[in-house]
């Protein structure tokens, strides 16, 4: 008989920082997140007032207190994988830079992406009830995995498949790290491949084939010379990029290539739909074999809508747009308006040297608890 190990324990109601270095000891990367999973689900059920539903390794928890308003805060649990390079920083367990815990600089995979935000989430959803006071909207907390990967895995989608109902709301939050700033909307992404065919031959007769790996060399003729716009969309300019990421081509050191492909990421601003940034890379690569292998829309910012404006107010920073993809885009499909805020740099993460400062996730949770208790 396998006895299952208990959920490891989490004490919400500590400092948010030490919760946070807590919650990036416990090895998240994308595909194990069941422990963490585990343990914020158990910490969750000790709290009155919420309903849980989960899901795989996602988890769910509203409130259900009848206020006009329904804000949602999200976060995902998983991290990209642990650094390589020995004596690396942003590994786990997690570390602080001035050896007292709570102070200072933390370092550890998650530190900014996004384990602050989850810290921040959980301290909420602890301690919106104390004092007999209950917050003056309804909140629905999300906690999913699989975000750091492949959208076909990411657990969001799949709440949004099989829980549609219970992430309906007025106006959502994503706790991705923003520096403490408003990142209203994302840009939205897509992935093509552009395909050279030539003719193997041996290297020594060359003159017997045709070089698919030089035929390829207008189609990075025309990426480089490539100039990307910065596009307004609803008072935020999104810079955009196109650029090959990859080249496969190739059989053997002493083989003409017969075959080339140029791998492509386009990175576009939330005006254009997939379809129209497919559109645009077709015509800029007219004449080569060009197949989409990826899509995922943007989302525009948001920021009119009253939720939305009443928290740019309460954050007190100029607005900025969110340059990545992050799922605010799954909330805009919704047709839930939603931006980014979160503790720590996003320039920091997936690097291995990751780390966020604690008074960063102190302030989040400063903001995020008087906003919602309006």
């Amino acid at each position: 008989m396998t006895v299952e190990p208990s959920p490891i324990p989490l004490d919400l109601r500590q400092d948010v920082a030490l919760l946070t270095a807590a919650i990036m000891d416990i090895d998240s990367v994308s595909g194990n997140e069941t422990p963490l999973a585990d343990a914020v689900e158990s910490a969750l059920r000790t709290i009155p007032g919420l309903n849980l539903v989960r899901d795989g390794d996602a988890i769910i928890a509203r409130t259900e207190l009848g206020r006009p308003e329904r804000v949602i805060l999200a976060g995902h649990l998983d991290t990209v994988p642990l650094p390589t390079v020995e004596g690396s920083l942003g590994t786990v367990p997690s570390t602080w830079e001035s050896g007292v815990p709570g102070e200072g600089v933390l370092y550890g995979r998650g530190a900014t992406d996004m384990k602050g935000g989850l810290a921040v989430q959980l301290a909420l959803a602890a301690t919106m009830f104390d004092g007999g006071a209950e917050p003056g909207k309804d909140v629905t907390f999300v906690f999913y995995d699989h975000e750091e990967v492949e959208a076909a895995k990411s657990g969001l989608g799949r709440l949004v498949r099989n829980h549609g109902h219970l992430l309906e709301g007025d106006f959502a939050i994503l706790l991705e790290p923003t520096d403490g700033t408003v990142e209203g909307g994302c840009n939205g992404t897509s992935r093509f491949e552009a395909t050279t065919v030539g003719e193997a031959a041996h290297s020594a007769r060359a003159w017997m084939g045709s070089n698919a790996i030089h035929a390829a060399a207008p189609i990075l003729g025309r990426l480089a010379a490539y100039e990307p716009k910065t596009i307004n969309v609803d008072g935020l300019d999104y810079r955009e990029s196109l650029n090959a990421v990859r080249i496969n081509g190739g059989t053997a050191g002493n083989v003409i290539p017969d075959r080339c492909v140029v791998e492509i990421n386009y990175r576009f601003a939330p005006d254009k739909s997939p379809d129209q940034a497919e559109a645009h890379v077709r015509e800029l690569l007219e004449g080569f074999d060009v197949v989409r292998t990826d899509a995922a829309a943007g989302a525009r910012p948001g920021l009119k809508h009253p939720a939305a404006a009443s928290f740019v107010a309460a954050v007190g920073a100029e607005p900025k747009p969110k340059y990545g993809w992050t799922d605010v885009a799954r909330f805009s499909e919704l047709g839930v308006p939603a931006v980014n805020f979160g503790p720590g740099d996003p320039l920091l993460a997936h690097k291995d040297n990751e780390h966020v400062d604690a008074d960063a996730i102190r302030e989040c949770l400063r903001v995020l608890r008087l906003w919602l208790a309006d």
